[in-house]
């Protein structure tokens, strides 16, 4: 069992050369589940856990702007300077790390203001879990809706792989619209999806922002009965 696990991982990870994307993905998700036990345990008031960083003025620096930093920076040096192994894996579990940081608090970047208690903090779970679906297609490839169908004819292939694409595009749109669940069932189930795309965004969503005021009012009456 472990021979074809080690041979799986040679073949499709070493060999293809995904073992940065793996690091990265991996580095992810260890990161934000480190960063919500953080932040739990300070808001618990844990004597021995480390706090919130402040200025001695008193101004809490989110984390937030660390992982804008490091991806700024990571950013930067993989393109002016495009390392090799294994500084590059080193960068990919870098910039895992500032991903997490970041996308913990997405719901900061929406609504411009410190909402991580509150119910609209849930957006920045719902980013998180869209952006770890993502990055599940993207490391296995988005032929995987191509392989699907290889032994069936051109053209079942073709439609096949349109359908994948469409997924990612639709669970895009319906993330504008603020409906993180239905991006994740747009990302399996394209069909699904749509249904989000078709209706009334959020009317705090980034989408809703080029409604006017009659079709906003619609969907602040549609989603406060929801």
């Amino acid at each position: 069992m472990f021979n074809d696990i080690g041979n799986a991982f040679q073949e499709g990870i070493v060999d293809a050369d995904k073992l940065p994307e793996l690091l990265l993905f991996s580095a992810f998700l260890i990161t934000f589940g480190f960063i919500r036990t953080s932040t739990h345990m300070i808001r618990a008031g844990v004597s021995w856990w480390p706090g919130n960083v402040e200025t001695k003025g008193g101004l809490h620096i989110h984390h937030m702007v660390f992982g804008i930093i490091g991806m700024l920076i990571i950013g930067y040096a993989a393109i002016a300077f495009y390392p090799d192994p294994p500084v590059r894996e080193v960068m990919a579990v870098l910039f895992g790390i500032c991903m997490a940081l970041t996308l913990d608090e997405f719901a900061l970047w929406l609504n411009l203001k410190d909402v991580y208690w509150s119910k609209q903090g849930r957006q920045s779970i719902d980013a998180v879990i869209i952006a770890a679906a993502v990055g599940a297609l993207l490391l296995l490839g988005v032929r995987v809706f191509a392989d699907v169908a290889d032994e069936l004819e051109k053209g079942t292939k073709a439609v096949v792989a349109t359908i994948g694409v469409l997924g990612v595009m639709v669970a895009f749109a319906n993330v504008l619209k603020g409906k993180f669940g239905m991006a994740m069932a747009g990302l399996l189930i394209p069909f699904v999806g749509l249904i989000g795309v078709l209706r009334l965004g959020k009317p705090h969503s980034v989408w809703a922002r080029t409604y006017g005021p009659k079709r906003r009012a619609r969907a602040g009456a549609r989603f406060s009965s929801a």
